[in-house]
C-alpha cells in the first residue's frame, strides 16, 4: 500500500469540493446546470476521498504541509487511521447524498438560486474533509469556522421563513461559542508547545500542570460538545435540523455533528493522554443523559425530522459512553478494555452515520411527496411509496439497536465494554459501568418504541390528509442514494467481523493495544476477564437463521392449494372505520408522557364547540405540549441577563469619537502597567 497515491487522490478530491463550490458561484443564474455541476463534483470529491480514506486506513497513512510564508501558520495534512476513518465515513455519505440531491432539488430549478446552494454545499463537504485531515490548530479552526458559515447558509436557505432565520441565528451563536472555547484551548496549548502543530500540542499536553489540563478539558469539552449535540448544549440541534433542506440535514445529523467526536478523540485520547479519573466520569454522565433524555424528547415529537433530530442527541450519548470508558479504561491500566470502547465508539459513530443519513433522506422524500413533516397527517405511505418505506424501515431497524443490521453490532460492543468495566474498575466508580449499562439499555428499548411510532404512524394504517393520499414515489436518484446507504447498513452489521481488525490502527495509536482481530475471532465476540475472546455473537450468523426462519413461512404459503378468500376487516361493531378512528403519534406516546410527567411538565387544553345543546359537542379541538425544560430554566435566563447587561453597556456607546479615544487610551496605560509589573 506504500505505493498508492493517498495524498494525490485525497488532494483530487479536495479540488472536486472546490470545483464544485465555484461552478455553483458561476452557474448561479442556471439552477438546472448548477444542481447537476454541483452534484456531480460532490460525488467525484466523495468517491475520490473514499478511495483515500480506505488506503490509508488499511496502512497508506500520508502527511504533508504547505508553507504560507507566517511564522506558526502553515497548511499541514495529516491522514492517519483515526482521520481515514471519518474520511471514509464523509465520502460515504457525500456520494449517497448528492445523488440523492439530485432528484430532491429538480423541483426547486424554477424557484430557489440552486447555484448558491451548491456552493455551500460543496463549501460544507470541503471544510469537513479539511476538519478530518488537519495536523495543526491553525487550519483546523479556520476550516471549522467555514464549516459553521456553510452550515448556516444551508439552515437559513429557506430565508422567508421565520423558523428558519430564527434556526439559524441560534446556530449561529452557538457556533461561535464553540469555536470561542476551542481557540481558548488550542491557544493554552499552544503557550507551552510554542507551536500550533498537533505533534507539538501533543507533546505539550502531556506535561501540562494539573489546573492547566482541567482547563483545557473543560474547555474542548464545551467547544466539541457543542457541535456533537450533549444535553444540555444541544438547543441548536432540534431547531436547525427540520428547517434546512434535506440534503443539507442529513449531512448535519450524519456527519457535521460528528465533528465534535472527532475532536473529543483526538485531544481526550491523543494529546491529553491518560487524565484523571473524573473526567471520564464527567463524559459518562453528560452521555448517560444525553441519551436517556434524547430519546425521551424524541418519543413526545410528531415532526419527524425534529424526532430524527432528538434521536442524534440519542446516539452522541451512546457514542460517548464508549468514549468515556476508554479513558476510564487507559487510567485504570487496562489498555485492551480502552481499545474495545474506542472500537465501540468509533464504530457507532460510523454506523450513526449511516443511518441516520439514511432516515433524514426517508424522512426528506416523505417531505418531498406529502409537504408534510407532522406525522398526524400521513398514514398509508407504505402502498404508496414502497421503496422509501423499506428504505426507512432498514434505518428504523438499525438505529434500534436489533440485528442483524450494524445498529446491533456497535451497541453490542458497548454493552460488553461497559459490563467488563465493573471488574476493571474498583469501589464505586466500578458501579458506574453496570447502571451506564443498563440504562444504555433502557435507552434501547425507547429508541425502539420510538421507531416503531415512527414508522407505523408514517406509513401504515390509512393516510389521514389528501396530501398522504395521493402521495406519489420519489425518483429514481433519491431512491438510489437512499437504497446505497440501506445497503451500508447491512454490509457494516453482517460483516462486522470482517471490518473490525480495521480498527486495529486506530486502537493502537489511541489505546496502545489491539484487539480488532481478536474481536472477530470466530465472527463473534464476547469480553471477559478483562480481554475480547471470540464467541457466540455473529450478525452473519444471526442473518442466516433470520433468513432461514423467514423462509419457513414463505415455504408454507407457497404450498397453499386453496383460494384465497377476501372480507371485510373486524372493526368492533362500528361500520366504515375511517382516518379520524387510527392510533394516533399523540396517543402512542401518552402512556410515556404520563411516566414521565415530571421531566415533561405537559399541558394540554380541550375546547369544545356546540351548535345547540352543550352536551352534544360539533367538534373538540385537543392541543398538548411538554415543557422545553432547558430553553425556559437554562437559556431564557441567560439571554434575559445577556440583554440586561447589553442594555446597560449601551450608555458607553456615546457617539462620541474623543470619548472612544479616551477608551484606547486608558486601556494602553493600563496594558503598559501589567506588563512593567510582568
Amino acid at each position: 500500500m506504500n505505493s498508492f497515491p493517498t495524498g494525490e487522490i485525497f488532494a483530487a478530491g479536495l479540488a472536486a469540493y472546490a470545483l464544485g463550490a465555484v461552478s455553483g458561484l458561476f452557474l448561479r443564474n442556471t439552477s438546472a446546470t448548477a444542481r447537476r455541476a454541483g452534484c456531480g463534483f460532490a460525488l467525484l470529491g466523495g468517491i475520490l476521498q473514499g478511495a483515500a480514506g480506505l488506503a490509508a486506513l488499511l496502512g497508506a497513512s500520508v502527511s504533508w504541509s504547505v508553507p504560507s510564508g507566517v511564522p506558526l501558520f502553515a497548511f499541514g495534512f495529516s491522514l492517519d487511521a483515526t482521520s481515514a476513518l471519518f474520511t471514509c465515513a464523509l465520502s460515504l455519505l457525500s456520494a449517497s447524498v448528492s445523488i440523492y440531491s439530485l432528484g430532491y432539488l429538480a423541483p426547486m430549478d424554477a424557484r430557489h438560486n440552486l447555484g448558491l446552494l451548491s456552493f455551500f454545499y460543496n463549501a460544507l463537504l470541503l471544510s469537513l474533509a479539511v476538519i478530518f485531515t488537519a495536523s495543526n490548530a491553525f487550519l483546523f479552526l479556520i476550516a471549522w469556522e467555514l464549516m459553521a458559515l456553510a452550515s448556516y447558509a444551508l439552515v437559513t436557505f429557506e430565508h422567508t421563513s421565520l423558523e428558519s432565520r430564527s434556526a439559524g441565528l441560534l446556530y449561529l451563536i452557538m457556533s461561535h461559542v464553540d469555536a470561542g472555547c476551542l481557540l481558548l484551548g488550542f491557544s493554552l496549548l499552544a503557550s507551552n508547545a510554542r507551536s500550533l502543530d498537533f505533534s507539538a500540542l501533543r507533546e505539550a499536553a502531556s506535561r501540562l500542570p494539573p489546573q492547566h489540563q482541567t482547563a483545557a478539558f473543560l474547555l474542548f469539552f464545551l467547544g466539541f460538545g457543542i457541535k456533537a449535540g450533549v444535553i444540555p448544549l444541544h438547543v441548536w440541534l432540534p431547531a436547525a435540523h427540520p428547517v434546512a433542506p434535506t440534503n443539507a440535514s442529513a449531512l448535519l445529523s450524519g456527519i457535521v455533528i460528528k465533528t465534535g467526536i472527532y475532536g473529543m478523540v483526538r485531544v481526550f485520547l491523543e494529546f491529553l493522554g491518560v487524565v484523571p479519573n473524573w473526567m471520564g466520569i464527567v463524559v459518562i454522565v453528560v452521555a448517560v443523559t444525553s441519551a436517556i433524555l434524547g430519546v425521551l424528547y424524541a418519543l413526545m415529537e410528531h415532526d419527524l425530522k425534529r424526532l430524527l433530530a432528538y434521536h442524534s442527541i440519542e446516539n452522541i450519548g451512546i457514542i460517548l459512553l464508549g468514549l468515556g470508558a476508554a479513558m476510564m479504561f487507559r487510567t485504570a491500566g487496562h489498555p485492551r478494555l480502552a481499545a474495545v470502547a474506542v472500537i465501540a465508539s468509533l464504530f457507532h459513530t460510523v454506523n450513526h452515520a449511516v443511518f441516520k443519513c439514511l432516515l433524514f433522506l426517508g424522512a426528506g422524500s416523505v417531505l418531498h411527496s406529502t409537504h408534510t413533516r407532522n406525522m398526524e397527517e400521513l398514514g398509508g405511505l407504505n402502498r404508496r411509496m414502497p421503496w422509501t418505506s423499506a428504505c426507512f424501515l432498514v434505518g428504523a431497524i438499525a438505529i434500534s439497536g436489533l440485528p442483524p443490521l450494524n445498529g446491533f453490532v456497535s451497541e453490542w460492543l458497548t454493552y460488553q465494554s461497559l459490563l467488563a468495566g465493573y471488574g476493571a474498575a474498583k469501589g464505586i466508580v466500578g458501579l458506574m459501568f453496570p447502571i451506564a449499562g443498563s440504562l444504555l439499555a433502557l435507552t434501547g428499548a425507547l429508541a425502539a418504541a420510538c421507531f416503531v411510532k415512527a414508522f407505523g404512524i408514517t406509513f401504515l394504517a390509512l393516510p389521514r390528509s389528501p396530501e398522504a393520499e395521493h402521495a406519489q414515489e420519489s425518483s429514481g436518484t433519491m431512491i438510489a442514494g437512499m437504497a446505497i446507504l440501506a445497503v451500508a447498513c447491512f454490509g457494516l452489521g453482517i460483516g462486522a467481523s470482517w471490518l473490525l481488525p480495521m480498527f486495529d490502527g486506530i486502537t493502537t495509536q489511541l489505546a496502545g493495544a489491539a484487539v480488532g482481530r481478536d474481536l472477530s475471532l470466530a465472527n463473534g465476540f464476547v469480553i471477559s476477564s478483562g480481554a475480547p475472546h471470540g464467541g457466540s455473537v455473529s450478525t452473519a450468523a444471526i442473518a442466516a437463521m433470520l433468513i432461514a426462519v423467514g423462509a419457513i413461512p414463505a415455504w408454507l404459503f407457497a404450498r397453499r392449494t386453496t383460494l384465497r378468500r377476501t372480507g371485510p376487516t373486524w372493526d368492533c361493531g362500528l361500520p366504515g372505520l375511517g382516518p379520524e378512528n387510527e392510533f394516533t403519534a399523540t396517543a402512542f406516546s401518552k402512556p410515556l408522557r404520563m411516566v414521565f410527567a415530571a421531566l415533561y411538565q405537559p399541558r394540554r387544553e380541550i375546547q369544545a364547540v356546540f351548535d345547540i345543546s352543550p352536551y352534544f359537542p360539533k367538534a373538540i379541538h385537543f392541543e398538548s405540549e411538554i415543557e422545553p425544560t432547558f430553553e425556559n430554566r437554562i437559556y431564557k435566563p441567560i439571554q434575559s441577563i445577556v440583554y440586561w447587561v447589553s442594555s446597560r453597556m449601551r450608555a458607553i456607546q456615546a457617539g462620541s469619537i474623543h470619548l472612544y479615544l479616551a477608551y484606547i487610551f486608558v486601556t494602553l496605560i493600563v496594558l503598559l502597567l501589567y506588563t512593567l509589573r510582568a
